[in-house]
């Protein structure tokens, strides 16, 4: 038991130094809210991402690109509402960053309230992520 709680004491975000109160607040705050690595889940994964405003459907490509609800872009992260991003995650309470290949700028979505990964076959069953 001892074992099991000094590997989670391990894996608990650790404020680094360099980074401000704010950068590090936000940083353990993802954690808290909760949120995927896209990194971590195999390509063709279906996501289902609610924000305050809308849906996403998310198709995961492979190597950071992905389909959102049916139209090619490619992923950059989650962020707070300001310039620092958290690549290649999705977390709630944050807002999704993508880009789209006609535009400079990149497109942030309202906050995220949900992600759910839809399982294969059955778009319409989703289980909750975080």
């Amino acid at each position: 038991m001892q074992e099991v709680l000094l590997a989670e004491c391990r894996r608990l975000f650790r404020p680094h130094p360099n980074l401000s109160d704010e950068v590090n607040r936000n940083i353990l705050q993802s954690e808290i809210e909760g949120g995927v690595f896209l990194g971590d889940l195999p390509p063709s994964t279906v996501l289902q991402i609610h924000t305050q405003h809308h849906c996403y459907t998310m198709l995961l490509l492979g190597d950071g690109s992905a389909l959102i609800s049916g139209h090619p872009r490619y992923i950059a992260g989650s962020t707070w509402g300001g310039s620092m991003l958290k690549r290649r995650f999705v977390g709630r309470g944050m807002h999704q960053e993508f880009h789209h290949p006609e535009y400079r700028t990149p497109i942030v979505t309202s906050s995220i309230e949900e992600i759910r990964e839809c399982p294969q076959g059955s778009r319409s069953e989703s289980t909750a992520l975080a």
